[in-house]
């Protein structure tokens, strides 16, 4: 594996194209856009729901392109916050806003959380539907539900990471017609993500949250490291971290990209020299700034942009 620095990346990268790319983001981000519109995962209350308030029924935010057409592709987006909050600004609002800027829609999932009493497997739950979801509405949101990625902040990488390595087909026997849709990602995008459960380099305080008393039984440690979960049905990744990032050691990114490329997963992985943890697209980073544009250009590689 090879670290480049900017200082070090190709001119094509620092050309005028590339410059105004970035030019566009930073617009977005500042631009008046249309409000999202907000819809219940379970429309008749979510399973095990511990009442009926905001923190108790999880929600998605669809955020649709309006300055671009939109090309089908589409995006779940969980933003971290240690599964005791959600960073619903810097690692929602605005990274819906970028995919806008490109013709993909997003859609923020707001998740249940450990503080409000509920733990695994009710997060993992809660993105699973989120997809399915996302999926039922292909026709009402003109998303191709072939070209249905998920992205993920911090521990909210530990969720996108889980739904790619633990998903299923959907259920055809299910009364509720979602329940019968894939709940596979079709590309995944894992930024400073809490993806491993070893002691070692992990998140403690991500693991207290969702797994309550639970916390130290080894299997279920084993079992939501997702790196090593990582198998040759893993969704194609994109992985972004520091080398300095305090909170959420490198090494979770590292070894998630060993294990993907050790199953032949497509995978991508941008490691920056400097930079805190919990930078969002970091647009007031003038070394990581270029990152979403990566980003893009991944997504535009593989053809996701494109309707098949």
């Amino acid at each position: 594996m090879t670290y480049v620095p900017y200082k070090s990346y190709p001119a094509s990268m620092k050309s005028a194209p590339f410059l105004t790319a970035l030019l566009t983001l930073a617009s977005s981000l500042t631009s008046p856009a249309a409000e999202p519109t907000r819809f219940p995962l379970w429309p008749d209350g979510a399973p095990e729901a511990k009442g009926t308030t905001e923190e108790h029924q999880p929600t998605l935010d669809l955020y649709k392109p309006d300055a671009v057409p939109a090309n089908g592709c589409a995006i779940v987006i969980c933003p971290g916050g240690g599964y005791g909050g959600l960073a619903k600004d810097h690692e929602g609002i605005q990274p819906a806003r970028f995919f806008n800027t490109f013709g993909v829609t997003a859609y923020v999932l707001h998740y249940r959380l450990g503080p409000q009493g509920y733990h695994h497997p009710i997060e993992l739950h809660d993105a699973q539907r989120a997809l399915r979801v996302a999926r039922s509405r292909a026709a009402a949101d003109g998303i191709d539900p072939a070209r249905l990625g998920i992205m993920g902040f911090s521990a909210g990488g530990h969720l996108a990471a889980s739904t790619g390595t633990h998903h299923d087909p959907g259920n055809p026997a299910a009364p509720d017609a979602i329940d019968r849709l894939s709940s596979r990602p079709d590309f995944m995008v894992l930024c400073y993500g809490v993806l491993s459960f070893d002691p070692a380099i992990t998140h403690s305080g991500s693991v207290k949250n969702l797994l309550g008393g639970q916390q130290n039984d080894p299997a279920l440690l084993d079992f939501l490291s997702n790196e090593k979960q990582v198998n040759a049905t893993t969704p194609p990744t994109f992985l972004f971290h520091t080398t300095t990032d305090q909170a959420v050691p490198v090494a979770n990114s590292l070894r998630f990209y060993e294990a993907c490329q050790k199953n032949k997963v497509p995978v991508a992985l941008h490691i920056f020299q400097e930079g805190r943890h919990g930078v969002g697209l970091a647009q007031s980073d003038p070394n990581l700034k270029i990152w979403p544009t990566l980003l893009q250009q991944w997504i535009g590689q593989n053809g996701w942009l494109k309707p098949r």
